[in-house]
């Protein structure tokens, strides 16, 4: 990277991507390097002589209109006006540039106010569950039935024939999880109705809110990043939280139900926490392939 300020010590691929990002402002690059960005994309912070920081990241050869598909969710999520995500600066098919958010130590404080706007958001209507367009939890594509499903009891068979059947298929084609344990999970689906709890009309969701897609802010205020955004089950999200150590869970949850109680809820956890440890079994396989079945069987002895 070259002209006032460069980092003469830049990684040569972080200074390509960032006088990429610079050209699509008008401005001139100052810095760029990695960052951690999860499993699959190569993540980026970019500095700018205009003294703007953004965030990019890229993957070689995404799936068709992945960052795009990301890039709706993040709108979406903004559209409901109840939680904070960065803003989105520009998408391509192999890279994606959003605003910079600074990150602090996560605080009680903070998991509260994310319990109480989670609970806005889930109270946001979806048209239906699903998306119109396209939809990703992490590398793999995700499906909406057509016509789409709006009927808030047939979330059941929805997420079993949509949700967790596919991804079984494709643990099961990896190698990643055993017969004895697929066959559980197949039993969960094939009673899923039993272990669903009371019909849940279609709301607005993360759709993928593990602990690691929360940054914790100076401001005080969380940000959400890295969405599957849809209509979809409130549970999830929440389920999924608790799965992966949320800080200051116990703090959330209960700000999150002061405003929208969940009867139940701690029950339904395995079934909805279900599809994320599928998605793990599929695509790295090891100990998820045992969890899938462990959670399946905890879901049917709720």
């Amino acid at each position: 990277m070259t002209g006032p300020g460069a980092d003469p010590g830049a990684d040569p691929r972080a200074a390509a991507l960032g006088r990429r990002v610079a050209g699509l402002s008008g401005a001139a690059p100052v810095a760029a390097r990695p960052v951690p960005g999860g499993d699959i994309c190569a993540a980026y912070r970019v500095e700018l002589d205009d003294g703007r920081t953004v965030f990019a990241k890229t993957v070689p050869q995404p799936p068709p209109d992945f960052f795009a598909a990301e890039a709706a969710g993040l709108d979406l999520l903004r559209s409901t006006g109840t939680v904070a995500v960065p803003g989105v600066l520009a998408a391509f098919p192999d890279l994606l540039v959003l605003e910079w958010v600074d990150t602090a130590a996560p605080t009680p404080a903070q998991a509260e106010r994310l319990g109480s706007e989670l609970a806005a958001l889930h109270a946001t209507p979806a048209p239906h569950y699903g998306t119109a367009g396209p939809l990703y939890l992490g590398p793999v594509p995700l499906t909406t039935p057509a016509p789409p499903v709006t009927d808030p009891a047939g979330w059941p068979a929805y997420h079993a024939e949509h949700r967790l059947l596919p991804l079984l298929r494709l643990a099961v084609d990896s190698g990643g999880i055993a017969a004895e344990d697929a066959r559980d999970v197949e039993r969960l689906c094939d009673g899923i109705d039993r272990v669903a709890g009371p019909p849940q009309p279609p709301a607005v969701i993360h759709g993928d809110l593990w602990a690691g897609n929360i940054l914790w802010t100076p401001d005080g205020r969380p940000h959400l990043i890295d969405p599957a955004a849809q209509g979809g089950h409130p549970e999830a999200d929440l389920a999924f939280l608790e799965l992966s150590g949320c800080p200051h869970f116990d703090r959330l949850i209960r700000a999150y139900e002061d405003v929208r109680p969940l009867p139940g809820r701690r029950a339904r956890a395995p079934l909805h926490q279900l599809h994320h440890v599928l998605i793990h079994a599929a695509l790295f396989g090891g100990a998820y392939g045992p969890e899938s079945g462990a959670t399946a069987r905890a879901a049917l002895a709720a």
